[in-house]
């Protein structure tokens, strides 16, 4: 393309940019601008275009990183050091950067050897070889024989492998790759090569093999996790190990390992809350009671239950403060949000939520509860509940746990014999309450279900007419989920936690998470494996108690809600 084409296209960008400056479609298009000028390599106009982009995306956070390398910027290096965590799983549009960096040994080396660790351990081991390269193009050479067959790899290795770090480091990443799928094999063959590996390696593989043990329950991984010694863990070894503890009721464990978390990790609510009833189980009731004070009287799972300890249930909440209205017409008439609805109107739900979300940006509580009204008014439920949890995360409570289509859902509710405010509380987080909504797993409606789950359940109950396009209506999808809530809740000891579990995994899932001995419904629900479940019990259970509370007018107690999980029957 000419210069003076280029030019032209610029000027009109920029016009529009200007012309629209404050929309979502002038953050798109500045977006997509900058990755044409990082393809060609025009980094200082990246630059002045990229100082006013909002929300950059991991890739172009990357590239900007690029410009400044590019353009010699001198406190680059440091910003990479700093970030260095942060930037282990970051896209390949780094790499320019990061090669740069340690080629000029700007990074330290070890730093570099942990990301190698972390990437070969992760979800992206394919990154770990361009990670490799910088340090050792040999050892890059042979990663993908040893990360695809770790086993065979780690029986034909060299007497003399253990020479060079290369070598070491390739063995403890097929070991780290083997532990994935056949611990047995990888604690064998780490048995075999451990004399050759030095301390903080085999500790890696003893904490790589906790970890993945304790993700699928078994006994080994508190072994295993003690054999790794005082080995750096990543944040998810970190989290597991204190789980592994809480599951075996190792209280003094608990203690220990909460207390050697990373001031961040340190403050979470989940880790303050389970410090302190290891505190308590050691007869340190007054520090225990200083960090249940910290968060409680936060409206999430760990608080609520802080709040407990300390005797205090959920009570009804307050509703969200009474706008004027002028403070409800500033948001009916914000250009934005009559973009959005506009959008929505025309069944363009995804363009909607993008223009409506970025209209609320930079915007205080007052007019974000008066935009979430302005959802309301108009049937747009999620962004209703996700704007007044935006505005108000402690409060507006009558906002953000709504009770619509309650005519369409209540006969269901009491036709299976459930609870009105567990079924809300579970609707809520299926869909927020949009009727088209569908994951990307094919799961539809206002209840989420699934076709071949849709299918069995309407044999079931009986629905003689079922066909997989009625689960868009909102009758039959309702029907069809409440009446699958039922058969897995009498399925799993009519417990909401466990059919709350297999609603989301699958109950068969949720019966294979049960333990040896019975569990603390809260000790159940911290240890479930896949971060999605887990993540989506603890809310549901808050959401059923939030609007209990509300639906019934009196205190709650979620503790009482997650009881205790019976042992596996083959345990018993």
């Amino acid at each position: 393309m000419s210069a003076s084409l280029v030019g032209s296209e610029m000027c009109i960008r920029n016009s529009f940019m200007v012309q629209e400056a404050g929309s979502a479609l002038a953050e798109r298009l500045r977006a997509d601008w900058l990755r044409r000028l990082a393809k060609d390599g025009d980094w200082n106009t990246f630059l002045a275009l990229h100082a006013d982009l909002q929300s950059p995306d991991a890739e172009l956070r990357c590239q900007a990183l690029n410009a400044r390398l590019m353009t010699g910027d001198p406190s680059l290096a440091a910003d990479i050091r700093q970030r260095w965590d942060e930037l282990i799983d970051a896209p390949a549009a780094c790499d320019t950067t990061l090669s740069g960096m340690v080629a000029r040994g700007q990074v330290d080396e070890e730093a570099v050897w942990w990301r190698f660790r972390q990437q070969v351990g992760g979800r992206n081991p394919e990154r770990a070889q361009t990670t490799l390269s910088w340090l050792d193009a040999a050892a890059a050479s042979q990663l993908d024989q040893a990360l695809r067959s770790p086993a065979q790899y780690l029986d034909r290795l060299p007497a003399n492998f253990a020479i060079t770090r290369g070598g070491r480091e390739l063995a403890i990443a097929a070991l780290v790759r083997l532990a994935r799928d056949d611990r047995p094999g990888a604690l064998a063959r780490l048995t075999r090569l451990q004399d050759r590996l030095d301390g903080p390696g085999r500790g890696h593989v003893f904490a790589a093999l906790a970890h993945r043990a304790a993700l699928a329950l078994e006994p080994e991984a508190a072994a295993w996790f003690r054999a790794a010694g005082d080995v750096p863990m990543n944040t998810d070894q970190r989290a597991w190990r204190i789980r592994t503890a809480l599951r075996s009721g190792n209280w003094s464990a608990v203690l220990a390992y909460t207390s050697q978390l990373p001031a961040a990790e340190a403050e979470q609510p989940d880790w303050v809350y389970w410090r302190a009833r290891a505190l308590n189980t050691q007869g340190r009731a007054d520090e225990a009671a200083s960090l249940f004070q910290r968060i409680a009287g936060e409206p999430h799972f760990y608080g609520i239950l802080a709040a407990e300890e300390l005797g205090q249930t959920f009570a009804p909440p307050p509703h969200a403060p009474t706008l004027t209205p002028a403070q409800l017409r500033q948001a009916e008439t914000d250009p934005g949000l009559r973009r959005a609805l506009t959008l929505f109107r025309l069944d363009m739900r995804t363009e909607g939520v993008r223009e409506w979300n970025w209209s609320l940006r930079g915007q205080d509580e007052l007019f974000r509860l008066a935009a979430a009204r302005l959802a309301l008014k108009h049937d747009i439920y999620d962004r209703a509940i996700n704007t007044a949890e935006l505005a108000a995360p402690r409060g507006a409570f009558d906002l953000r746990f709504l009770t619509p289509y309650r005519e369409l859902i209540e006969p269901h509710v009491h036709s299976q014999g459930l609870d009105l405010s567990w079924v809300y509380g579970l609707m809520r987080q299926e869909s927020r309450f949009v009727i088209p909504a569908r994951s990307s797993a094919g799961a539809q409606g206002l209840m989420q279900v699934m076709p071949a789950t849709g299918k069995w359940v309407a044999g079931k109950i009986g629905m003689r007419d079922y066909q997989p396009g009625r689960l868009s209506e909102p009758t039959t999808n309702v029907r069809l989920g409440t009446s699958y809530m039922r058969l897995i809740l009498e399925d799993l000891d009519n417990h909401p936690v466990l059919a709350s579990a297999g609603y989301n995994a699958g109950p068969g899932r949720a019966k294979r998470w049960r333990d040896s001995q019975p569990l603390e419904g809260a000790i159940y629900a911290e240890t479930i494996p896949f971060d999605e479940t887990r993540d989506y019990v603890k809310k549901v259970m808050v959401n059923t108690v939030v609007y209990a509370a509300m639906l019934d007018g009196k205190p709650q107690s979620l503790k009482s809600r997650l009881g205790t999980i019976a042992a596996r029957p083959e345990a018993r």
